[in-house]
């Protein structure tokens, strides 16, 4: 942080010190120019008509610069004042060398703010037009030169005047489009810190949102998946539970043995779904799937399905048996589920074929009845919001990249067909 404090102070001051070279430096020069010619006048031998002339030009070019301070604060730069000026000064300087050589000192300023108050070639040209004073002045004879020695010798001074004054302009120019570039540079610069700035702000405000947005996500999948499985577990062991009841009701005075038969069973049914409760609760794997595999689980269910609703069930398994990651077994038991209980409910069939596959790289499950069937056209088209039936399968299902179809017809049955990749247990 020091170093670049002092860079910047450093470029302050010298900006400052030049521009009060060129607020000063003329009437500088000027006053040394008038001295010296003073202390010169013998040596070069001014006529009477020279320091008369001298004693106009040197009040005109003080006038000069004092309306030249006063307007060049709001002057841009090349401005037309600026070229008056210049010309003006170059024309006096010219003059006051004319009476006396040692004016040169004050003809100098002409090399310095050319390139500010000129325009391109023009600075070229002013460059060149105080060369010539300044050779002429330098000839040995004043101006105009006395002899062909001095005419020599003012050729060979203009060339030099002239070739330092253009380098030395050239550099000056280069110097100035660099500094310009640099100024460019650094303005694109800052409005490109500006626009990062924004852009931070508004991905920290994105992301902020993004976050909103995930936490609801989860929240809304957390609440899809709890009611998924309050609906496939405890909502179907309560209607097996009513159904259990109600046989156990109907039969409690004729055949109270088959009455009790059906209460123990009501009782299994609700000691089953207060377990299923609290794995769904806790999200974990069924209770089907503890002690057994996949297959084995099926059997289960479809036997147990069998039982209550007294339909013929058969169960297939096809394909090499492989182990499941917990996430696949348990979709597939669900939705193995739900189909046997939509069959119970809606299907009226009389017979149900169950069948796992195993097929390299995915796991396909079909559940086919022969019951009532239905248009499932004229189903509410689904949304993927989670629901339960038949969208709460798919819902399942697409969890885990898969899909469920179903084929049905009025009459002729249906066949729900759930394909998920094979993914093996960690």
């Amino acid at each position: 942080m020091g170093d670049g404090g002092d860079a910047v102070s450093g470029g302050t001051t010298v900006e400052q010190r030049y521009e009060q070279f060129h607020r000063y430096g003329p009437y500088t020069f000027l006053g040394i120019a008038v001295l010296m010619a003073a202390l010169s006048s013998g040596l070069v031998g001014m006529s009477r008509a020279d320091v008369y002339a001298a004693g106009i030009l040197v009040p005109a070019a003080c006038a000069l610069q004092l309306w030249w301070d006063r307007t060049r604060a709001g002057a841009p730069p090349h401005a037309r004042a600026g070229r008056v000026y210049y010309v003006l000064r170059t024309v006096l300087a010219f003059a006051l060398c004319w009476c006396n050589p040692f004016f040169s000192v004050y003809a100098i300023v002409g090399y310095f703010d050319a390139g500010n108050l000129l325009p391109g070639r023009f600075a070229r040209a002013g460059l060149l037009c105080t060369a010539v004073t300044m050779a002429g002045a330098q000839s040995g004879s004043g101006m105009p030169p006395a002899s062909l020695t001095n005419w020599a010798a003012f050729g060979a001074l203009f060339v030099l005047h002239a070739s330092l004054a253009l380098l030395f302009g050239s550099l000056g120019a280069r110097e100035a489009e660099k500094a310009r570039r640099q100024t460019e540079t650094i303005g694109e610069l800052e409005r490109t810190n500006t626009r990062l700035e924004q852009a931070l702000a508004e991905n920290a405000a994105l992301h902020a949102q993004l976050l909103v947005q995930a936490r609801e996500a989860g929240v809304a999948d957390e609440r899809r998946r709890l009611a998924a499985e309050i609906h496939d577990t405890l909502a179907q062991g309560l209607t097996g539970i009513i159904a259990q009841l109600q046989a156990a009701t109907s039969t409690a005075d004729s055949d109270p043995s088959l009455a009790r038969e059906h209460l123990d069973r009501a009782a299994g049914l609700a000691r089953d779904s207060l377990g299923e409760a609290r794995r769904s609760v806790h999200n974990l794997v069924p209770a089907a799937l503890e002690d057994d595999d996949l297959p084995g689980a099926l059997t289960k269910t479809v036997t147990r399905w069998a039982e209550h609703t007294s339909v013929r069930v058969g169960f297939t398994v096809t394909g090499a048996v492989e182990p499941l990651h917990d996430e696949v077994g348990a979709t597939l038991l669900r939705i193995a589920e739900e189909s046997l209980a939509n069959a119970a409910r809606h299907a009226g069939a009389s017979r149900v074929g169950v069948t796992l596959s195993y097929m390299g790289d995915e796991i396909t499950l079909d559940v086919r009845d022969d019951g009532h069937g239905f248009d499932p056209e004229a189903l509410p088209p689904y949304r993927g919001s989670g629901g339960f039936g038949l969208g709460g399968m798919r819902s399942r299902a697409e969890r885990i990249a898969g899909t469920v179809t179903v084929e049905s017809e009025p009459g002729l049955g249906t066949a729900v067909c759930a394909r998920v990749p094979l993914v093996h247990r960690g």
